[in-house]
């Protein structure tokens, strides 16, 4: 298949001779080779986004554990498709940062010199890589692809063995299974060497296998070497050797130490604390394979099912020690372990000891409170010392009772010492008291952190500090009722003062700090109003039905603005009086005024009393009201401007166009007079100006007018009509009575 840049053409040309200096070309029809150009226009690509591999502790510097594989489908052999692997970044980056190295061209990743010297040290157990490939070779541009390579870290089974007993002429199916290596990762091949050269083989799974029966007269002692390799046959780590002995037939049984009491653990115990240490016997010849013992660990039993890990014994001493899995308070567990001669081999003899193990408890669990946060809670500032504000309750994990002890203490948020705490040594309930007295003013609220902490001394890693939960407390302002100037309130008013009248000013004893909200209580006959800011109180409507020499009582209430709880009453009398005698003078000249109607925006100035008009007693300030006509007060309203002027102004969007007389009563200490404002209601134009003066006007139709002049209008149209409705009934009449013969008859053709 031709190529994608190259292009073979046969392109016809006419012949053409060409001559040079000392020779003729001739053209024709010839084939053309076309070279297309490669672009760089594919991205390289990993073969998986993300690639998984296992490290194990004590690899070698340099050997490759995984191979990177990335292509590109630009040209082959070109800088296009020349791929460059790298590591762009390291997770985590402990102990250092470049813990791994990865060959530029082929994508082999190894560990680094540095990686290795400080892996075996390093507490992390899995590295994430950020890696990276790139066209374009080692030039600056080009395509890049990145992948992610996740590097387990596992411990090192790469162990010495112990040697191996194998009886001469053994009598058992081979190749024979005699050992196993395992190195600890992925892509590893195993490689064995016998020294001198002997019958053993090793497979893939790291397995060693005698091929065919030993002999010992011909070779006693055999060493056998085997190397863990990767793919292109590098050693991941140092050789191990296995020592192969080959001994006589083996007819004693290893005899375990009797079962002894319980031994004691405590809990948390670090992992290869010496639990005990096992010693059984062999009758064989002592330094002879047959009483080589070695121990190996079955799976204990225990009421909690507690796994085998939890424990490791020591193959060759027979000490038994704690594994990883920690163990709980109060277990009771029964380890089982296999005592074997012939160092474990096949064919050997083997006895079950027994080890009995008890954890005990340590005092392990700070106590900690069932709740962190109680609260708010809140307390009126006057509340009595003693009281208990709260009840906090703390438990502890411990089994032990000594360890479950606990103190208590306020750590922060009570620097006055307000509270105190109260407990029993032997409860997990404590109690949180008020020792002073709360004041709003001083703190509005209180956090109080209180502590908890094991009396005992806490062991094993990281106790930390004592466990805290934190009180709430809002203290509550407790305020006295608000108080008035008197306590009693007297006023005296004319039974003919109009509606508006001030009576008196209800005031609070002190204004300054306190703002209050007034109101009236039983006023049953709806006499009276109070502003409810400015505590003012007036007459709401006319006295009337009242008597001089009655007293009217009701009750000013007065509610502190800011706590409407709080609020006080106090009895108003009001004593009512003869009214004076009006004087019999004539109303002050008020010139004329006009409104609009409809209705505009404006209105007329009422003045009170002149200081030279014999109705002026003093120098005011007057009230001003509305005379008590009902009329009036539907048609009109009167707004108070200060203690001098009123403001008088249509109170319906129509009116009447003519002239209106509306009184007003001007009251001032007890006395009243009577006020007749003249005001003229007219038709506006669009200016506002009146448009005819109304009043006493001829020809201005009334509504009464307009009616007759309708009905009269009816009237004659009615009469009409009824005499023409009499002449064609009569005329009809007469035709019907004439002779037939003086019909005339109707022409025929």
């Amino acid at each position: 298949m031709v190529p994608s840049w190259l292009w073979l053409l046969c392109i016809s040309v006419p012949q053409v001779t060409l001559e040079t200096q000392d020779r003729r070309v001739l053209w024709g029809p010839q084939p053309v080779l076309v070279r297309v150009k490669d672009e760089n226009d594919q991205v390289p690509h990993f073969s998986q986004a993300i690639y998984r591999a296992q490290l194990s502790r004590g690899t070698r510097p340099g050997i490759p554990f995984l191979f990177l594989e990335a292509s590109d489908q630009d040209e082959p052999g070109t800088a296009n498709s020349d791929l460059r692997f790298r590591i762009l970044s390291q997770a985590p980056a402990q102990p250092f940062p470049d813990m791994f190295q990865l060959e530029p061209r082929q994508g082999a990743l190894a560990l680094s010199p540095k990686g290795s010297t400080s892996l075996d040290h390093a507490l992390e157990k899995t590295y994430q890589l950020l890696v990276q490939v790139k066209d374009m070779g080692d030039q600056a541009s080009g395509h890049q692809a990145i992948a992610t390579v996740e590097v387990s870290i596992i411990e090192s089974t790469w162990v010495p063995l112990e040697p191996i007993h194998l009886a001469e002429n053994l009598k058992v199916l081979y190749p024979h299974h005699i050992a196993q290596v395992h190195w600890s990762g992925v892509d590893v091949h195993y490689r064995l060497e016998s020294h001198p050269l002997g019958p053993f083989d090793v497979d893939a799974e790291g397995n060693l296998y005698v091929t065919r029966e030993l002999d010992t007269e011909a070779q006693a002692e055999y060493v056998l070497q085997v190397w863990a390799q990767n793919s292109r046959g590098e050693d991941y780590a140092a050789p191990l050797e296995l020592h192969v002995l080959v001994m006589d037939e083996n007819d004693n049984v290893p005899v375990c130490p009797p079962r002894g009491p319980a031994v004691s653990i405590p809990e948390l115990s670090p992992p290869g604390t010496e639990v005990t240490r096992l010693s059984a016997e062999d009758a064989d010849a002592p330094g002879s394979p047959n009483s080589h013992i070695v121990y190996q660990l079955l799976n204990p039993e225990s009421e909690d099912g507690v796994e085998g890990r939890a424990f490791q014994v020591d193959s060759t001493s027979g000490s038994v020690t704690l594994g990883a899995l920690p163990l709980q308070a109060g277990q009771n567990i029964l380890l089982l372990v296999l005592a074997m001669d012939l160092a474990g081999a096949e064919g050997g003899f083997s006895s079950t000891c027994e080890v009995e193990v008890e954890v005990t408890d340590i005092n392990d669990h700070a106590p900690e409170f069932t709740t962190s946060q109680i609260g708010p809670i809140s307390l009126p500032e006057d509340v009595e010392p003693g009281t208990l504000v709260a009840m906090l309750t703390a438990t502890d994990a411990d089994l032990e009772p000594a360890f479950r002890l606990m103190d208590f203490a306020i750590e922060r948020g009570d620097m006055d010492g307000t509270f105190d705490l109260d407990w029993e040594p032997d409860s997990g309930h404590v109690g949180l008291r008020l020792c002073k007295n709360l004041s709003y003013e001083a703190a509005p609220s209180h956090k109080v952190v209180v502590v908890v902490r094991s009396v005992a001394e806490l062991v094993g890693p990281g106790p930390g500090p004592g466990a805290t939960a934190t009180v709430t407390v809002l203290v509550e302002r407790v305020m006295p009722p608000p108080k008035l100037d008197q306590e009693r309130y007297e006023a005296s008013v004319p039974i003919s003062a109009p509606a508006g009248s001030l009576l008196l000013t209800i005031q609070p004893s002190d204004p300054i700090s306190r703002s209050l909200r007034f109101s009236l209580v039983n006023d049953s006959e709806g006499w009276l109003c109070i502003e409810k800011v400015s505590g003012e109180v007036h007459t709401a409507q006319s006295l009337q039905g009242t008597q001089p020499g009655d007293t009217y009582t009701v009750l000013v209430e007065a509610q502190d603005t800011d706590e409407p709880r709080l609020s006080t009453s106090v009895p108003l009398v009001i004593h009512f009086l003869k009214a004076p005698p009006a004087p019999a003078l004539t109303p002050a000249p008020v010139p004329s005024r006009y409104l609009c109607t409809p209705r505009q925006d404006h209105g007329v100035i009422v003045s009170g009393p002149s200081k030279d008009s014999d109705l002026a007693s003093g120098h005011g300030p007057y009230s001003f009201a509305l005379g008590p006509n009902p009329t009036v007060q539907r048609d009109w309203r009167l707004q108070t401007l200060n203690g001098s002027h009123a403001y008088l102004t249509l109170a319906l969007h129509w009116v009447e166009p003519r002239e209106h007389i509306i009184p007003v009563v001007v009251s001032h200490n007890a006395q009243m007079w009577q006020l007749l404002v003249r005001v003229i209601v007219c038709r506006c134009n669009v200016e506002g100006q009146c448009m005819r003066k109304v009043g006493r006007m001829k020809g201005m139709p009334t509504k009464l007018s307009a009616v007759g002049i309708l009905v009269g209008t009816l009237v004659a149209i009615g009469i009409f009509l009824i005499l023409i409705f009499t002449h064609w009934t009569l005329s009809r009449k007469k035709d019907l009575n004439q002779p037939a013969d003086s019909v005339p008859l109707k022409a025929t053709v």
